[in-house]
């Protein structure tokens, strides 16, 4: 682990000399370098044999990065131990400091230590084989399944399962996090409890909200004539103790290793409503699709190195340029959860104070993260984007092939929609009247996949968890833990209680809402 002093100098060297340099336009950056776009983009291809291949175009060339910036950052990234760290994830080191673990999630989908990877495949054999006898009917017949989790361990799967289950759904899956009543009775509105399934899937199996929402399932079961509403029943977890205790059959419980992070568990058993609707073939070509980013990760350096790359733009616009939000839109319906999953990554992975040695850090960590669909966003928050006071970073992502059968007219609007913002952006426009002026010199990066299926989706989520980390080391802060998560838990339990002493507002709201 780089000392939070190195990592600052470094900071600091890299600060005073880009304030040396003259900040140019983006339109002075094209007019400058007649090669700007073949040097800014790069395409990743595989070639995943029975499973498909992965075609992905990446264009950083309408953000402000040029040789001399990107230059800077490999210093930096040399001078914060990237080579060292990024060796320390696959290699099974402790990354996550505070806790003393290893962050093996990459071994899940074959990217480890051969221990690692092989009890990855072990664990998701155990997944792949209660997956076919389900769907061959071992339980019954199952139409539907309700996984209820909350986090990483609902907002993964939640996005995986609309992205790819728009054409076919072997099993209708309905995920429910929020503690809200409503959230779990509108899953159930849906469902046949004779012919549901439940998941819980919890880290620790003692989540307050997820068990809550579990007890709640297995009484609706019971409710409904269900004559032994635990045997339909899976547990997710690292705790299968726990799951046993709690009621579910050992046969039943899909336990993931404790290294394997919330956030990063999409590919563990946390996964399974997924294999369970879109069938372990496709979920396979998921992993194989990550693991080729892995390849990328762990083989490319510099600037050649995609996530890398993506993350010296995130931290020059944040602790340079002093953006405070990063902008995300999918133009691509399948990907409209994709903001939501990346908020969570990003902002609970990177959103601290503090080093990973322990010291206040001395720059912005992560920015927010938000987003939306294209084209909905054009006509709700593009107008911020482009005549606001504020400087925002946008990712524009979309898919050459259409996900619908209708005239091809609606895709090619689409496609046409999503480059035309990212030009306007950089572009700008003037006018006398200011109403009308658009000032342009607005970043924006753009992912350009050959198709959203399995392979691509994996290939994309796992490029936002190594961007995530690769920012993670160039700013000396450890991505694996997530404290500021329990603070309000702990006081909620304290209003339960009755044994905190709060301040006077909350203490008034307690007694309005009727809590005190």
């Amino acid at each position: 682990m780089t000392d939070h002093t190195t990592i600052n100098t470094a900071w600091e060297r890299l600060a005073k000399r880009l304030e040396e340099q003259p900040q140019r336009t983006l339109t002075e950056l094209f007019a400058d370098d007649a090669g700007r776009v073949a040097a800014m983009s790069q395409r990743i291809e595989a070639d995943l044999g029975e499973l498909g291949e992965l075609g992905m175009l990446l264009d950083w060339s309408k953000t402000h990065l040029d040789g001399a910036i990107l230059d800077a950052f490999e210093e930096l990234a040399d001078a914060a131990g990237f080579g060292a760290a990024r060796e320390a994830l696959f290699g099974g080191g402790i990354v996550n400091i505070t806790e003393g673990r290893a962050a093996t999630h990459g071994a899940m989908r074959g990217s480890g230590t051969d221990a690692d990877v092989e009890e990855g495949e072990a664990l998701l054999a155990r997944m792949g084989m209660l997956v076919g006898a389900i769907h061959d009917g071992a339980l019954g017949e199952i139409k539907h399944l309700i996984h209820i989790g909350i986090g990483g361990s609902a907002l993964g799967p939640a996005l995986a399962i609309d992205a790819l289950t728009r054409d076919l759904k072997l099993v209708d899956v309905h995920v429910v996090s929020n503690i809200d009543g409503l959230a779990l009775e509108q899953a159930f509105a849906a469902c046949d409890p004779a012919t549901t399934l439940i998941a819980v899937a919890s880290k620790t199996f003692t989540t307050t909200e997820t068990m809550t929402n579990a007890t709640s399932a297995l009484k609706w079961l019971a409710d409904n004539n269900v004559a032994d509403p635990s045997g339909q029943v899976v547990a997710l977890t690292a705790n299968p103790e726990g799951a046993v205790e709690w009621g579910v059959d050992e046969t039943r419980i899909l336990p993931f290793p404790e290294s394997v992070g919330g956030r990063y568990s999409l590919w563990s058993s946390i996964g399974f409503p997924v294999a369970m609707a879109v069938g372990m073939a496709d979920f396979q070509a998921m992993l194989a699709g990550a693991q080729a980013i892995d390849t990328h990760f762990r083989e490319a350096e510099g600037r050649a190195n995609a996530p890398l790359l993506a993350a010296f733009g995130d931290l020059y616009y944040t602790r340079i340029r002093g953006c405070q939000t990063r902008a995300v839109f999918a133009y691509d319906e399948r990907l409209a959860l994709l903001p939501d999953y990346l908020q969570q990554l990003e902002m609970e992975s990177n959103g601290k104070s503090v080093t990973s040695d322990g010291k206040p850090v001395e720059r912005p960590t992560a920015p927010v993260t938000w987003g939306g669909v294209g084209t909905d966003g054009q006509h709700a928050v593009f107008q911020l984007l482009h005549q606001g006071t504020h400087l925002i970073p946008v990712d524009f992502i979309a898919a050459i092939a259409p996900g619908d059968d209708l005239d091809p007219a609606h895709h090619r609007s689409l496609l046409m929609n999503c480059l035309a913002q990212g030009a306007a952006l950089m572009a700008g426009k003037a006018s006398d009247d200011l109403a009308r002026h658009y000032p342009g010199d607005r970043p924006s990066a753009m992912f350009l996949v050959d198709d959203i299926d399995a392979a691509t989706f994996g290939a994309l989520i796992a490029f936002h968890e190594h961007r995530t980390f690769a920012g993670a080391v160039l700013m000396g802060i450890n991505p694996f833990d997530q404290f500021g998560v329990e603070l309000g838990k702990a006081m909620a339990k304290s209003i339960d209680s009755g044994e905190g002493d709060f301040d006077a507002s909350t203490a008034a709201l307690m007694a309005a809402a009727g809590l005190a």
